[in-house]
């Protein structure tokens, strides 16, 4: 029997998520004995596979065009997606500027901040095209799988790949806000 496929990307958050993976720590390689670990920000592959994967994992809320086109991309190459962390199921903190809105948020982060010298502007940079609200990624694609946190624990992590390697849908309940 083949392992599963699993791949992850990250949109805007603060990479917690993954790095909540790697708290996994030897229990890294049991999930490696049952999944092929394919693209991931902590692998070289960048991108999941052009044939797919089985599992999808994404991190982080929608800021951006960008993370439209990397939600978009992963939800097509993927049987099941998985919203990893508040900011992915959520929003999470990056929705905070969706109080102000984008103008005020990128004012207050480039001109009035207590650091920035008479110099300070707003960048003009497509990187930085700004939809109106930060979203969660199933404003934008179907999601499968929601495994809130900030981060979720390396436990529930392992928990949740565990059962989808082994062909079962996890169930994800407010048990997991005990796991530490």
């Amino acid at each position: 029997m083949t392992k599963p496929k699993v791949a992850s990307d990250w949109l805007a958050g603060c990479a917690g998520c993954h790095m909540s993976f790697l708290d996994m720590d030897e229990r890294i390689i049991e999930l490696l004995k049952l999944v092929d670990l394919r693209s991931t920000p902590i692998t070289d592959l960048k991108e999941p596979d052009e044939e797919g994967v089985d599992v999808g994992i994404l991190e982080g809320g929608i800021t951006n065009t960008y993370n439209e086109e990397v939600a978009i991309k992963m939800r097509e190459r993927c049987k099941i997606l998985v919203a990893l962390g508040d900011c992915a199921v959520f929003g999470g903190v990056p929705a905070m500027r969706n109080f102000p809105g984008a103008e005020e948020a990128l004012k207050r982060a480039y001109i009035e901040t207590e650091s920035t010298d008479e110099s300070g502007m707003i960048p003009n940079d497509p990187e930085l095209s700004t939809p109106v609200h930060v979203r969660p990624v199933s404003d934008v694609v179907k999601v499968d799988v929601f495994l809130p946190g900030c981060a979720p624990s390396a436990d529930a992590i392992f928990y949740v790949l565990s059962e989808l390697a082994q062909g079962r849908m996890p169930k994800v309940d407010g048990e997991f806000n005990n796991w530490h």
